[in-house]
Parts: structure tokens; C-alpha cells; sequence
């Protein structure tokens, strides 16, 4: 940047650390230290042509890679909890509480190591629950059904749960009730479904935390669905912006 001004400014606000991942690929690469050690090896200095303009640029793509995601994974976390309180709540209610509509691996078997050991996923998943709803206790909705009912019924309580309860929630479905799921959105198994949603989760956690979304290693990997190009790297965010473009084809065919 050829404004030493407006680059401190930037260093400034939004850190010499932060910037540092969108320089990373700019710097120059050390051939006799790569060499040696089998893998790039960065210099300090940055090659040839780089500016800290193209870092900045680099930062406010990434920026906006963040909102598109968060823009797509609302409308994806939205439809997803209404499928699973139209179908749960056909049967219970408070399906979402009772062991008796969930698949008995979740409800039964318990957790053997961390400090989870001797709980089963349900009352792990029941504690978190809770606890998001014990932040929401002030809103209106929350307050007349524990006031009338004393707890909330599902289609009701998804308007507390938070993606990852949700997908982990999902994944401790009956066998049947999952799979009637995933084959809205074009999934091959209930088990692909599930770990979209994990996959999916992870994205939408490094967005809504403000972390570099852009050339990062995703962490929660799901597989190349059939018939998709088989170079496609599922450890890099494209990939699930792929998925994401899939799901929103079911969920708002018309969105751009």
C-alpha cells in the first residue's frame, strides 16, 4: 500500500496477528530451507509485486465470504429445525425430551472417557439445551409456554437451539426419521446428512466468530458426494459452499 498512513491504520485496528494469515501465501518462499525440509519454507520478506493492498483486499473478500455464509446457513439451520420439529413433534410434543423418540445409541449408551464419562449424548445434549434456554428465559415466547405448559413443545424449543445442537440433536434420530431428512435434501445416506450438518457447523462457527474463513483447513470433513468432480478438496471451504449452493436449491431455488 503505497499510503503508509492508511496501512498503519489498518495494522492498528484490526492487528498485526489477524493480517498475518491473509499475508502468509504472499510471502516468498525460501528454496534451499524447502528443500531441506520437504515443504515451503516462507521468508520474511514478501515476493516480488505483493502490496499490503493486496492483504487488505484479501481481508475484505474475506469479510464478505463470511456474511454469504452466514446468509446461506440461516436459511439452511431454519429449514433444517422445522423438518425436525414437523416430524418429532408428530409423535411427542416434547419429542426432543423423550428417549422413546430418539434412536436408543443416543439415549441409552453412555459416554466412556472426558468429562462426560458415565452421561449419555441425550443428557449431554439435554444440559446444553437447557442452558440455552435458561439465556432465553426473558423472551415472550419462553415465558407464556413455561408459564402455561412448563416447557416448551419442539416446534417451540428450535427457536433456541443454536446449529450445532441441532446437527447433534439430528444425529441421535431414529434411523428412519434421519433418513426421511436427508432425502429432502438430496443426501445419499443419513449418515452423509449428518455430517454435512457437522461439516456445515464448523463454517458457520469460524463466520460468526469473525475468524479467516478464506483457505482454511476445515477441520469437520465430509465426503465427495457421488457424481461429483472427485478433485474437489473437502478440506477447503468451497467445498461446503457446494453443499451449502445444494441445500439452498431445495430450501429457496430462487435465491442468488
Amino acid at each position: 500500500m503505497d499510503n503508509s498512513i492508511a496501512a498503519l491504520d489498518y495494522l492498528e485496528r484490526l492487528g498485526y496477528y489477524r493480517l498475518s494469515g491473509y499475508w502468509y501465501p504472499l510471502r516468498a518462499i525460501d528454496p534451499v530451507a524447502s528443500m531441506a525440509q520437504g515443504k515451503a519454507v516462507r521468508l520474511d520478506s514478501f515476493a516480488p509485486g505483493c502490496r499490503f493492498e493486496d492483504v487488505v483486499r484479501l481481508y475484505v473478500f474475506d469479510k464478505k465470504l463470511r456474511l454469504l455464509a452466514l446468509d446461506a446457513l440461516e436459511r439452511i439451520e431454519m429449514a433444517v429445525r422445522v423438518d425436525v420439529a414437523h416430524l418429532l413433534g408428530q409423535r411427542d410434543p416434547r419429542a426432543h425430551e423423550n428417549p422413546a423418540c430418539l434412536h436408543g445409541n443416543f439415549t441409552k449408551k453412555m459416554i466412556t472417557k472426558g468429562p462426560d464419562a458415565g452421561k449419555t449424548q441425550h443428557q449431554v445434549w439435554l444440559a446444553k439445551y437447557r442452558s440455552l434456554l435458561h439465556r432465553a428465559r426473558k423472551e415472550p415466547f419462553v415465558v407464556h409456554h413455561q408459564q402455561q405448559y412448563g416447557a416448551l413443545p419442539i416446534w417451540a424449543a428450535i427457536e433456541v437451539w443454536d446449529f450445532g445442537l441441532l446437527s447433534r440433536l439430528f444425529a441421535g434420530m431414529q434411523y428412519a426419521d434421519q433418513e426421511t431428512i436427508a432425502a429432502l435434501y438430496g443426501a445419499a445416506s443419513s449418515q452423509a446428512f449428518a455430517q454435512w450438518l457437522r461439516s456445515l457447523n464448523f463454517i458457520r462457527n469460524v463466520s460468526a466468530h469473525h475468524s479467516r474463513l478464506w483457505n482454511i483447513n476445515v477441520l469437520e470433513l465430509s465426503s465427495v458426494p457421488a457424481g461429483w468432480p472427485a478433485a474437489l478438496n473437502r478440506a477447503k471451504p468451497f467445498f461446503y459452499f457446494c453443499l451449502m449452493q445444494q441445500l439452498l436449491r431445495v430450501i429457496c431455488p430462487n435465491s442468488s
